[in-house]
């Protein structure tokens, strides 16, 4: 700060007591650059200033720095829930994420917690040890510790499913998106979420039909002046007006709740799934560059934001985020998680490598759910040992040298209230986790709580490639569940067809939006909800449960646009 103002070459590198200026918290590298040896005690000023920034940018990333009064790079230990409001809460939270068993809470510890790890680990790797004889499948290399597995042969589809998926499309019949859209709206009623902010009834001639208009135009990214155009009744001012003042984050986040719920009721999305199990990927975006999202992305090569979407293993978006490109998404996993309304509630998670890091893992674990992602490059991952005295007869290349990739069970007894401090805080709502995430990643010097969410997720970590080499099922369904939220990628850049798929508004609520009707759900066809409508009372006509159409301005007609088919 006392050379702000300089403006020449160099600058003293002695302080104001005449002490040379401490620089050791930079690299080698830094020292040698900023250091001129034909100018003894005094700094490049233009390569100090590089030097001093870039360390402080990686110490407010890591929250090894924070700043007083921000909102973004404030102090997060001083958000979490003091130790004495998290003991009142700690019996409940245990049970709950499955910690504990009812009634054995009392004396769960630090030391308790210690021991359930240690088993766990101990357990997995007994068990890939002494099934590694049978297991056909995976080959370890005894001179270097590499694992690799023998690729899996699909047997291909069989002659039954083929006739079965010909006999479905001949009994299907061909729906509109709209026709789908307004079914959907129909018979599960997620269009009476939205309205005016005053909570009192819409002031519109035809709600449900402005609703489900304005759903689809926004959905496809048409825009509401050009769907105009193709829409016989209805005007560009008043789709924009019902997005603008009758639509809101919270209201589409219920809508698309109402539509889950709706969807786990069916028959064929248990043929599917049963709702336990969920995929996190995240899709580009196409945006214009001159907004606060957007970014360059380094894996598209092009401008834009990612839509991280929850996908249920029964084939429908949970929840939806829209992020920037440059964030890393692991980040996002638990949040929308927590956030999901429905009564869908997964227990386990699949991911990509995007999708996972070692405090991620230990955040997942406190949180009761089970991440299992599907990583590129597991075979440079470290094994850990539970102990230095752990050794394995057919396993123990994977853990490197004897006495080396222990896990630091200390340190994890020591910082358990830590621990329990940001799970509880997290699980109430009092920190986001993405928030947190963001803090405890690796550069963290001065962390004591990274250091031990980093054990604790080498721990959970190997414990997951280990079931991974030693359970081929379960690696098929790690591979299915990856592949059913890319199956729902090319599906939402099928439906948001409109404007060339970039998203033209600046605003980040508005993209949240855009994101949540184009990908979270709304337009999801929910197969069989037509058939309920005979379910009316002693077998007579079905009960009409939404409005009467009317002909007219702003309301559904023309063929194929009626809810109930006709």
């Amino acid at each position: 700060m006392r050379n702000e103002g300089a403006r020449g070459e160099y600058i003293s590198a002695l302080g104001e007591d005449g002490r040379p200026v401490d620089i050791s918290f930079a690299t080698q590298n830094w020292r040698k650059a900023v250091l001129d040896r034909t100018r003894p005690r005094r700094f490049v000023r233009k390569y100090f200033e590089a030097m001093v920034f870039t360390h402080l940018a990686e110490e407010l990333r890591t929250g090894d720095v924070a700043v007083v009064g921000s909102e973004e790079y404030a102090d997060w230990s001083t958000q979490l829930l003091a130790w004495e409001d998290v003991q009142d809460k700690l019996a409940d939270y245990l049970v709950d994420v499955g910690l504990c068993e009812e009634g054995e809470t009392g004396g769960f510890d630090g030391a308790s917690f210690r021991r359930q790890l240690e088993d766990k680990l101990r357990s997995a790797a007994a068990a890939a040890d002494a099934g590694y004889p049978d297991n056909e499948g995976l080959v370890i290399d005894p001179a270097t510790g590499i694992p690799s597995l023998k690729a899996h042969r699909s047997e291909g589809q069989r002659p039954s499913a083929k006739r079965l998926e010909q006999e479905v499309k001949a009994r299907m019949p061909e729906r509109t998106l709209m026709g789908i859209v307004a079914r959907t709206a129909y018979w599960v009623e997620w269009w009476r979420r939205f309205g005016p902010p005053s909570g009192h009834d819409p002031k519109l001639a035809d709600p449900f039909g402005r609703y489900v208009l304005t759903t689809f135009v926004k959905g496809t990214n048409m825009g509401p002046y050009e769907a105009a155009k193709h829409i016989p009744g209805i005007s560009g001012h008043e789709l924009s007006y019902t997005a603008n003042r009758h639509f809101s984050i919270a209201l589409l986040n219920k809508a698309v709740a109402d539509l889950v719920n709706a969807h786990a009721r069916l028959d064929i999305s248990q043929a599917w799934g049963d709702g336990t199990a969920v995929a996190a990927d995240g899709t580009h975006m196409d945006t214009y560059l001159n907004n606060l999202l957007a970014e360059t992305s380094v894996r598209y090569g092009k401008p834009g934001g990612i839509a991280y979407h929850h996908i249920s293993d029964t084939y429908i978006a949970l929840f939806t985020h829209f992020i920037p490109c440059g964030v890393w998404e692991a980040v996002y996993i638990i949040e929308g998680l927590l956030k999901n309304a429905s009564e869908v509630r997964p227990t386990t998670v699949h991911a990509d490598t995007q999708g996972q890091s070692l405090p991620v893992f230990t955040l997942a674990h406190l949180l009761g759910f089970d991440l299992m992602p599907r990583i590129r490059n597991w075979k440079g991952l470290t094994f850990y040992r539970p102990s230095n005295q752990s050794e394995y007869v057919h396993i123990d290349a994977l853990f490197g040298e004897p006495g080396k990739n222990v896990i630091d069970w200390d340190l994890i007894e020591s910082q358990f209230r830590h621990l329990m401090r940001v799970a509880v805080s997290v699980r109430e709502g009092v920190i986001s986790s993405a928030t947190q995430l963001k803090r405890l990643r690796s550069g963290s010097h001065k962390n004591a709580t990274y250091t031990a969410f980093r054990e604790v997720g080498r721990v959970i970590r190997t414990v997951q490639l280990l079931r991974y080499l030693t359970d081929a099922p379960l690696r098929r369904r790690v591979t299915a569940a990856t592949n059913k939220v890319e199956s729902f990628n090319r599906f939402s850049q099928w439906v948001g067809f409109g404007n060339q798929g970039v998203i033209a508004d600046n605003d980040p609520v508005e993209k949240e939006g855009h994101a949540l009707q184009l990908y979270g759900g709304l337009g999801h066809p929910v197969p069989g909800l037509q058939h309920q409508r005979r379910a009316g009372p002693a077998g007579g006509r079905p009960v009409r449960r939404g409005p009467r159409r009317r002909r007219g301005r702003g309301g559904l007609h023309g063929p194929g646009m009626a809810p109930d088919g006709r």
